[in-house]
């Protein structure tokens, strides 16, 4: 299997100006747009966390967007780490 369709997991913490700001809704429908599986869920200290799986080219997609976020979102830093693809996710949520 190639990197491209290779499949993975990565887990993501996105810091800035990220709660309030549609960052969950819109980025639930960019990984439903994508085809990627998992969740996002604001975190206690403002950050936004996204726990995504699937195809490889699909997530550097979903980084990719994340990086910059819906209009009023003013992203700052953007801290992931890539996992082995577990296939837990039936499809993806936003999480509370």
């Amino acid at each position: 299997m190639d990197k491209v369709s290779e499949k993975a997991r990565v887990h993501l913490i996105i810091e800035g100006r990220v709660q309030g700001v549609f960052f969950r809704a819109t980025a639930a429908a960019e990984a439903n747009r994508l085809g990627v599986k998992g969740w996002v869920r604001n975190c206690p200290d403002g950050a936004v966390e996204v726990l995504a799986e699937g195809e490889r080219k699909r997530l550097d997609d979903l980084i990719a967007w994340c990086r910059h976020g819906p209009p009023g979102a003013h992203v700052h830093n953007v801290t992931l780490r890539w996992e082995n693809c577990r296939g837990e996710f039936r499809d993806f949520r936003i999480s509370r």
